[in-house]
C-alpha cells in the first residue's frame, strides 16, 4: 500500500489543498523516500541526517521538513505507526534575507527613464505610485478609479482590510497626468488593459519595468515591483519615519515583518551621532 498516496488523498479530500501544493508534498516525500528508504521504518536520526545533508536553501529544507512532519502526523492519526520520528527535529536556523532596494539616485534614474519607453506616461505614473506608497504590485495593477482620493489612495489590501496612503505632490501630479492621458476609457481600473483581467497584469508591468531598468543603466535583475516597495520602506525609515507608520502604509499585520527594514539603520545611526552628538566633532586632548 502506498502511504504517500493515501496521505495526499487525505490532504485533497479533507483539507482541500490545491494540486500545486499536493505536487510539492509528493515531490518532497518521494525525494526523502529515495534517500532514506522505507519512510515507515525511518528513525528520528534517519530524518535528521537526511535534512542536515541537504545542500539547499534553509527555506527549502524547512518546506521538506514540514512535508515530513505532516506525513508522519497523518500516519500517527491513522494508527499506521506508533512513534513519530519527526518529534524534536532540529533544523538549520533560517536566516531572513535582507530586502533588496535601490538608492534614491537610482530611483530618480528609473523614473526619468520611463519617459523613453512606450506607454511612458503610464509607466512613470506606476513607478511613482509604487515608490511613493509602497503598494504591493497586485494592489497597484488592480487600483480602481475609486481608490484615488486626490492626495491619498484608499487601498483594499489583504483580508479585505482598508488603509489610507498619503501621496506626495510629485506622485499626485503624475497620477493626474496619467488620468488625463487615459481619458474616458470605459473601465473601472486606473490602469486598464485588454487582458482578461481588464487591468495591466503583474507580468506585463514586470516586463516593461525591466526594460526601463536597462534604459536607466541599472542591472535588470536588481529591479522589480517588490524592490520598489522595499526601497520605499527603506528610504522612509532611513529618513526618520516611525516603524509603526511604515507598517501601516505597507499593510503588514505584524510589526516583525516590517522590522526587516531596520537593516538601513546602522549607517543612519552613525551619521546621526556624527552630526548631532555635541562631542562628535571635538578633538580629544591629552591630559
Amino acid at each position: 500500500m502506498n502511504y504517500i498516496d493515501m496521505f495526499l488523498e487525505a490532504l485533497s479530500a479533507e483539507k482541500g489543498r490545491s494540486q500545486k501544493t499536493l505536487a510539492a508534498y509528493s515531490s518532497d516525500l518521494i525525494a526523502a523516500q529515495n534517500t532514506i528508504g522505507d519512510l515507515l521504518q525511518a528513525t528520528n536520526e534517519d530524518i535528521q541526517n537526511y535534512l542536515s545533508n541537504l545542500d539547499e536553501k534553509p527555506s527549502s529544507i524547512a518546506r521538506k521538513s514540514s512535508a515530513l512532519r505532516s506525513f508522519y502526523k497523518f500516519l500517527m492519526l491513522e494508527k499506521i505507526i506508533t512513534s513519530n520520528p519527526t518529534t524534536n527535529l532540529e533544523l538549520p536556523k533560517q536566516g531572513r534575507a535582507l530586502p533588496k532596494y535601490l538608492s534614491i539616485e537610482e530611483i530618480e534614474l528609473l523614473i526619468s527613464s520611463a519617459g523613453d519607453t512606450k506607454n511612458s506616461v503610464r509607466l512613470r505614473c506606476m513607478i511613482e505610485l509604487l515608490y511613493a506608497s509602497g503598494l504591493r504590485v497586485s494592489e497597484l495593477c488592480e487600483l480602481p478609479l475609486s481608490a484615488n482620493l486626490g492626495d491619498k489612495l484608499l487601498i483594499h489590501g489583504k483580508g479585505a482590510k482598508e488603509r489610507l496612503i498619503p501621496m506626495h505632490e510629485s506622485a499626485q501630479k503624475s497620477l493626474r497626468t496619467w488620468l488625463e492621458y487615459r481619458g474616458d476609457i470605459p473601465s473601472k481600473y486606473i490602469f486598464p488593459s485588454n487582458s482578461n483581467t481588464g487591468h495591466i497584469t503583474r507580468d506585463g508591468f514586470f516586463k516593461i519595468l525591466k526594460k526601463c531598468a536597462v534604459l536607466a543603466g541599472i542591472e535588470p535583475n536588481r529591479v522589480s515591483p517588490h524592490v520598489l516597495r522595499h526601497s520605499f520602506a527603506s528610504h522612509l525609515l532611513a529618513g526618520g519615519a516611525n516603524l509603526r507608520v511604515i507598517q501601516t502604509m505597507l499593510g503588514h499585520e505584524d510589526i516583525s515583518t516590517t522590522q526587516i527594514y531596520t537593516h538601513v539603520l546602522p549607517e543612519q545611526l552613525r551619521k546621526t551621532v556624527e552630526s548631532a552628538h555635541p562631542l562628535a566633532h571635538n578633538e580629544i586632548k591629552d591630559i
